[in-house]
């Protein structure tokens, strides 16, 4: 009997563990540990905020997961032991042949003066339903979508967010009161996707009257004034600020040793192995560099896929098989 343990139900987590009891007979365990009772679909927060979903249309128990034969365990992940495999929750300790570290980047507001007491986090389900109440009331004024600091999770969102903001702008016949802008410490939207895709987001953000302000890292907020303050003396003021915060490594995946000198979790970009064996991670928690010299980016495809190909080698390592699977980097 084999055991996996798989830390963090995001989308990484979820399809490691749905794919890994898929493939074993029920002799082997899986056992996700999560510290919510309830999986949130991220991706449709930017519909929350506008009022198209309701939270109770977008998450759903963890504990429907035991229909399946994954065990799951409710509470903090406070302690990893790669060398040993062991992991350390608040229920106990965990002894596993295979860990999955699927722990996700913590948003890190309270590293720029002002961050943490102002603006609606776009990642985080009570900022968006403050921020979907904010919208239905707004008569017009300038709307701020900011990008506080690299890295940050899902690289469209921020473009996203700003032009359904000013459709909804548009549509409630608000537009000519009020601005939307785009402030950022990238070059382009998305570098990631090459310079031809950053020039065309940029070109649907202008041919909306979006402005979009590159290379601007934010250094403080001044609440009182409702003012932005970046690194190249820049100021912007805001009626509305909407943003999404710089990202880090969760602490307890430091402490354990796994986070490399760039701060997150280096592995094998083909099998998402770590230096310790039978550990992996996949998802926001990890840093691997593309050919272009650009990291991948923090994003739920990139999880899933990456979660897909841990999950058929752990697979096929408990039962023997020969076939492997390699993650390709791909997305959509």
């Amino acid at each position: 009997m084999a055991t996996t343990v798989i830390l963090g139900g995001g989308a990484g987590g979820l399809v490691a563990a749905n794919m890994l009891r898929r493939r074993l007979d029920r002799s082997h365990r899986v056992v996700l540990v999560e510290r919510q009772a309830q999986h949130v679909f991220t991706p449709s927060f930017l519909w929350m905020m506008l009022g198209r979903r309701e939270p109770r249309q977008i998450r759903r128990d963890f504990a429907r997961l035991a229909r399946k034969g994954i065990e799951v365990v409710q509470g903090e992940v406070r302690s990893i032991d790669p060398a040993r495999r062991v992991v350390g929750t608040e229920r106990g300790e965990l002894a596993a042949d295979f860990v999955v570290v699927a722990l996700g980047a913590d948003g890190w507001r309270a590293g720029i003066p002002g961050l943490a007491e102002e603006g609606y986090d776009i990642n985080l389900l009570d900022d968006v339903l403050r921020l979907r109440d904010a919208l239905s009331d707004f008569r017009g004024g300038r709307v701020v979508v900011l990008v506080a600091g690299l890295p940050f999770r899902c690289p469209a969102a921020p473009y996203e967010t700003a032009m359904l903001i000013e459709a909804s702008i548009r549509e409630r016949g608000l537009r000519d009161r009020s601005g939307v802008d785009v402030y950022t410490p990238e070059t382009l939207p998305m570098p990631v996707a090459g310079q031809v895709m950053g020039e065309a987001l940029r070109s649907m953000l202008e041919g909306k009257g979006i402005g979009f302000h590159p290379q601007h890292r934010l250094t403080a907020v001044d609440r009182d004034r409702r003012e932005l303050a970046f690194d190249n003396g820049g100021r912007a003021a805001y009626d509305l600020l909407v943003l999404t915060p710089p990202h880090r490594c969760p602490a307890v995946v430091k402490e354990a040793g796994l986070a490399g000198d760039g701060g997150w979790v280096t592995v094998d970009p083909a099998t998402l192995a770590t230096t310790h064996e039978r550990v992996f991670a996949i998802g926001d928690v990890t840093a691997i560099k593309l050919p272009v010299g650009l990291m991948l980016p923090k994003a739920g495809v990139f999880a899933h896929h990456q979660a897909e190909a841990v999950a058929e080698n752990v697979a096929a390592e408990i039962t023997g098989r020969q076939q492997r699977r390699r993650f390709d980097g791909s997305g959509y």
